[in-house]
């Protein structure tokens, strides 16, 4: 199997400082890796030979001269730069000569550029993104964080079926549980949308177990948590907003007086546990399923750590081969659909 993967090394807000060393670290994990670089190329090489990393065979550079900025209209990035960083490693993946791309780039251009580009799989009327959160049994993972902001509910069926195969594929999960966010847990709330959905997952083979209520993101009630990707992204800012809070309020106590400070310094260890447990670098990676080839999109903010964990999560989508997975799993419950 080709294990090669293009990466957008211009997008996001720090660029080639970012993406070049956390390529060369993922080189270094994964043997079988191959790498293109995706960006200007004296810019890259300037970079490569900062790191002391430009020999390594498995590693190419693919020269662009446009890039996509954070802010960009994608409509404008869509039309006007077909030579983009991103835009290229979406090719090289349409194109056969990449397994996936990573970006790190404006996530409304990298949605409506790999859509133009890769195409949806059939049965899938829209691509959604998923994406990993820490939890207390586990993690969950969920889907739609924003590529959708009026999801019907075929859409949210859509999206658990996705979500599940995914789940599924990289989690080695058989058969993991679903459940639809909604405003409380019982059959008679929610919109009709949401209980036409859940409707149409009970009359699946999805391991649908119900409606979920926000608290149950965190309490790893379900492998996946389904919803609207309006809702979906709002919910993912309030959590980064909330971890930013206590992160930020914790210090200032811990700094607030002597006896506060040694209070800390006994605490580090279980502090330092705490960090490594839920540091969000680790939960890097949003994918864009429904698509026929793999795209995972990196936080824009994201430091060389977290590049490289969405690295790691397009590697172990390559592997699994995860659209052919959706698509022969979309065509069944589909024929099963129309055969009832």
């Amino acid at each position: 199997m080709d294990l090669t993967i293009a990466l957008d090394a211009m997008g996001g807000d720090h660029g080639p400082v970012v993406t070049v060393p956390a390529a060369l670290n993922a080189l270094k994990k994964h043997r079988d890796l191959k790498l293109i670089l995706v960006g200007d190329q004296p810019q890259l090489m300037a970079a490569l030979q900062q790191q002391g990393g430009g020999t390594d065979e498995r590693l190419t550079i693919q020269h662009t001269s446009q890039e996509v900025a954070m802010d960009e209209s994608p409509s404008l990035a869509l039309r006007g730069k077909k030579d983009s960083s991103m835009r290229v490693a979406i090719n090289l993946v349409k194109e056969g000569r990449a397994s996936a791309c990573v970006s790190a780039g404006n996530t409304g251009a990298l949605m409506a550029t790999a859509r133009f580009v890769l195409k949806t799989l059939p049965g899938v009327d829209r691509p959604a993104i998923i994406s990993t959160l820490p939890a207390i049994k586990g993690h969950t993972h969920m889907l739609d964080l924003g590529a959708n902001v009026d999801s019907s509910a075929e859409h949210l069926f859509q999206f658990a079926v996705m979500g599940s195969v995914l789940t599924s594929a990289v989690e080695n999960i058989e058969r993991p549980t679903v459940g639809l966010l909604n405003i409380g847990s019982e059959e008679m709330k929610g919109n009709e949308r949401v209980k036409e959905a859940a409707q149409l997952l009970s009359d699946s083979d999805i391991n649908y177990v119900g409606f979920v209520e926000g608290d149950d993101i965190f309490k790893g009630t379900v492998d996946i948590v389904v919803c609207d990707g309006f809702v979906g992204n709002v919910a993912l800012k309030t959590c980064e907003g909330v971890a930013k809070l206590l992160s930020s309020s914790l210090k200032k106590e811990f700094l607030r007086t002597p006896l506060t400070k040694l209070a800390a310094l006994c605490a580090r260890p279980v502090l330092n546990s705490f960090r490594a447990k839920y540091d969000p670098r680790n939960y890097n990676g949003a994918s864009f399923v429904g698509l026929t080839g793999i795209v995972v999109k990196s936080h824009g903010g994201a430091d060389e750590l977290s590049f490289e964990t969405a690295i790691r999560e397009a590697i172990t989508e390559v592997k699994k081969d995860v659209p052919a997975l959706i698509g022969h799993q979309l065509e069944s419950l589909l024929t099963r659909r129309q055969a009832s």
